[in-house]
């Protein structure tokens, strides 16, 4: 799919677009853009990678001119540029808009202008239902993308929506490490939070299965193991030899949730089990032959998709770090 193909990743230096310039590059692609706004994550990802099918855009967004430019020639985008801290997009809601919701429509303008075949939209389970703002300002996101595919042009877009993925840059596992070594103790909001988690490599294999697969206008949701945040942090204390380990309730935070849906009620209503890895939530709008496409797909039921349930024990979270390389 992706071989002599031009790429173009949004937010590319971040732990995301990494992990997927990394498995991109095994479909031997003509070149990968990354499009992101820092200079010095860009240099850093350059020397890593090393390789002459990478390029580099320094870019916002927000700037739809700067994305018509960069979208020239592209066969394929994978949007990952987001404001992301609940509470940063809280104390800060006008720029989280900007970058969240203006920054979508312009890739969707620019993408269409510069027919580029396929748009992938990298959303979050804080846009189920959601009661922070940078969970309503990706929720728009996806009713944005859904939408662009009535514009009758040429490009397909697709929503991939998934939980948090271990290792990425402010991962609750690396701070909670740093506070397990250097205090013996951990913050946490609530002791009773859960929340869904995945390695990063997990979640782009699964990004990419979706993007082959995606017909455009339907949400591919990944199905992900959950866990007690506060088991969490008992597992990598046990791991480091922290056997009294103490915990600091600090209350839940504004916006915040005690456990997270990866789909809600309403949306299930709408919802398939497209295999073992995904449910795929299907738009209220009517997008010509989409429906059709999951025909033979059986309903999720009428339950929404909560972290509180099925959670891991200790050892399956082990085993999750493990795989992760934090162990």
């Amino acid at each position: 799919m992706f071989k002599d193909s031009t790429i173009l990743v949004t937010g590319g230096t971040g732990s995301w677009g990494q992990e997927l310039v990394s498995q991109l590059l095994v479909y031997d692609p003509k070149a990968i853009i990354v499009f992101s706004r820092s200079e010095s994550t860009q240099v850093a990802m350059k020397r890593h990678f090393d390789d002459p099918r990478l390029h580099f855009r320094i870019g916002d967004v927000r700037d739809k001119e700067a994305l018509v430019a960069a979208t020239r020639g592209v066969d394929y985008v994978f949007h990952l540029a987001a404001l992301k801290h609940v509470p940063v997009c809280e104390d800060q809601p006008y720029e989280a808009l900007k970058t969240n919701v203006v920054g979508t429509q312009n890739i969707i303008e620019a993408s269409i202008e510069n027919k580029v075949k396929k748009v992938i939209n990298i959303s979050t389970d804080k846009a189920a239902n959601p009661s922070n703002f940078y969970g309503m300002t990706k929720a728009i996101g996806e009713k944005l993308i859904i939408y662009a595919n009535l514009l009758r042009s040429e490009t397909t877009f697709v929503c991939v929506r998934g939980g948090n993925v271990l290792g990425t840059n402010g991962s609750v596992v690396h701070l909670f490490k740093k506070q397990i070594a250097e205090k013996g103790e951990v913050g946490i909001t609530h002791k009773d939070m859960t929340r869904f988690f995945l390695t990063v490599e997990e979640a782009i294999s699964l990004l990419l299965k979706a993007t082959a697969e995606g017909k455009g206008g339907e949400i591919f949701i990944m199905k992900m193991p959950t866990c007690k945040i506060i088991d969490l942090a008992e597992v990598l204390a046990e791991h480091m030899g922290v056997s009294d380990l103490k915990f600091v309730e600090l209350g839940i935070r504004p916006g915040e949730k005690l456990h997270e849906i990866l789909y809600s009620e309403y949306e299930a209503q709408n919802s398939v089990v497209f295999d073992r890895d995904y449910v795929v939530v299907l738009p209220p709008l009517e997008i010509p032959g989409l429906k059709e496409s999951y025909a033979g797909c059986r309903k999720v039921g009428d339950d929404e998709y909560s972290s509180e349930f099925s959670l891991m024990d200790k050892e399956e979270i082990y085993t999750m770090l493990r795989k992760g390389g934090f162990l």
